[in-house]
């Protein structure tokens, strides 16, 4: 009786090919869109405008590594956006108005945007609430707090906030730097600690992981803590960037880090990411919005391509690892 043979893919097993594409699949096709870019204006690929938008990407960079986390955990966290204008209006604040030193206004921005993201872990652990519906009402919370304390207006900072930014050392511009710590500080955690184990395991099949003795609970509101952790961060960036503290700042920014996370390979059905992935996914989405703008295109036309960007990333996700749970 003859043994069927499963058909190949490009010399691979039809599964292992299925697994890659679920991993890289999305990257692969955005890459050719990059080299499509490349192509059509060659300055696209220059020195000078590669660190710029590394530099540029170290932001969302921030909030993609922590909205992993939450969608990893089958949840998402909507509050960033908002993180990044309460930490610079609370800079704003300490730094500004009050004179205080700037490590002060650091350490308390990024402070309450930590315990922000603690109470999101905690009232959708706590309560078993959906993290839609939680993330999206502190956004609006934490939207008007940052409002509240601004009274609507822009404060202003000095050199010492912007240098942050705009400095350099060893000619790498710091918000690089902080991009490479972060990454490799979530690297070790994710694929060398049991936390990592834990958080894919919890995404993965939450029943089976309390069985196994994995605290669902505690994962989850760590995951929203480091998100918030991470939108801190950002918002210190940002602040530095644009040397204002403002509340209307980081609007939409969660969608930009949902695309980055996707596309870099976390699945939105929850249990699959690698943080390798996601720093592709951060690089090529800010690639690939730095040649929308250098081929000319219309910032109303910009907006529309992005939310495209994400239904296809969404739809290829499902379509791939989808399978792969079945």
């Amino acid at each position: 009786m003859a043994v069927k043979t499963e058909k190949k893919v490009l010399g691979m097993e039809r599964e292992t090919f299925r697994q890659l594409m679920g991993k890289y699949g999305v990257s692969l096709i955005m890459v050719v869109m990059i080299i499509a870019i490349a192509i059509y204006n060659p300055r696209f690929l220059s020195g000078t405008n590669l660190i710029n938008v590394i530099t540029q990407v170290s932001i969302n960079g921030m909030l993609a590594f922590g909205m992993c986390l939450c969608i990893t955990i089958g949840g998402i966290d909507l509050t960033v956006g908002a993180q990044l204008a309460l930490v610079g209006v609370i800079m704003g604040q300490v730094i500004t108005n009050s004179g205080m030193p700037v490590i002060v206004g650091v350490l308390v921005g990024v402070g309450m945007a930590t315990l922000f993201g603690f109470i999101n872990g905690f009232f959708i652990a706590k309560f078993n609430m959906f993290p839609f519906v939680v993330t999206l009402s502190m956004q609006l919370v934490i939207r008007g707090a940052a409002q509240v304390i601004s009274g609507g207006r822009a404060i202003t900072f000095d050199a010492t906030v912007k240098n942050m930014y705009y400095g350099k050392f060893l000619g790498i511009p710091y918000p690089i730097l902080a991009l490479i710590v972060v990454f490799i500080l979530m690297y070790i955690m994710f694929h060398w600690m049991k936390l990592g184990r834990y958080i894919l395991a919890v995404g993965g099949n939450a029943n089976a992981a309390v069985a196994s003795g994995v605290n669902e609970m505690k994962i989850r509101i760590i995951c929203h803590t480091l998100s918030g952790l991470l939108a801190g961060i950002a918002g210190v960036i940002m602040a530095a960037k644009t040397g204002t503290g403002q509340s209307n700042i980081g609007v939409s920014y969660e969608t930009d880090a949902v695309a980055a996370a996707v596309i870099g390979g976390t699945s939105f059905a929850g249990g699959i990411a690698t943080m390798p992935g996601v720093m592709i996914g951060i690089l090529i989405v800010g690639f690939i919005y730095n040649g929308i703008n250098m081929i000319g295109i219309d910032a109303n036309w910009q907006s529309i391509i992005r939310g495209l960007v994400i239904i296809a990333t969404v739809m290829l996700d499902m379509a791939i690892n989808g399978k792969n749970r079945k």
